[in-house]
């Protein structure tokens, strides 16, 4: 090998191990940011999800809703603010965790939503394929301000799908009722870390 092929090779691995700390860097600065918002009290922690009872198990729904079931569809959530409510959400931010998003999922628990990050600006339609439940469904500008919602969206919708008139960057998927039990409107803002 050459001393130039050498010094090539050098170069790409430095880089690629430098790139590779930056984003682990980047990373890490942003959760750290992150808890640190919530431990000054910028982002209230949220009570822990209310989760639904199994109809397995009518006899004993305490045994029944248990964290595990649920931590199985929803295992990591980060805080956002919507409006003047703290919730956990669930990130949907690669193409087939978008195309999958609640389908097949036994239910919602309060307290959780499922945050779609498209990455782009458009209408990003939603329809109700394999859904179990109904949900409310919330279109975010880039800026962070709602721009639509639609209420109660059942399952029996489908195949229809439901798009916002405005430009979105992100769609909320709550447990259907959200909207209006948290005074939810349009021009309201949403906080999303980064």
């Amino acid at each position: 090998m050459k001393v130039a092929e050498r010094i090539v090779m050098v170069v790409l691995l430095l880089t690629l191990v430098g790139g590779g700390f930056w984003l682990y860097a980047s990373f890490q600065y942003k959760q750290t940011e992150l808890r640190e918002a919530v431990a000054n009290g910028e982002f209230e922690t949220p009570i822990e999800p209310e989760v639904v009872p199994s109809a397995e198990s009518p006899s004993d729904a305490a045994a029944a809703a248990t964290e595990d079931q649920w931590r199985k569809y929803y295992p990591v959530l980060v805080p956002i603010l919507i409006g003047s409510t703290t919730v956990q959400a669930s990130i949907a931010d690669t193409l087939p965790e978008r195309i999958k998003g609640l389908s097949g999922t036994p239910y919602l628990p309060d307290g959780i939503v499922k945050l779609f990050a498209f990455g782009a600006e458009g209408d990003h339609s939603i329809w109700m394929k394999d859904m179990n439940y109904a949900i409310d469904i919330i279109w975010v500008a880039k800026a962070g301000q709602i721009v639509h919602v639609e209420k109660a969206v059942a399952p029996e919708t489908y195949p229809e799908s439901f798009g916002s008139p405005k430009l979105a960057w992100y769609v909320i998927e709550a447990p259907a009722g959200f909207v209006d039990k948290n005074g939810i409107h349009i021009g309201d803002e949403v906080v999303v870390p980064e």
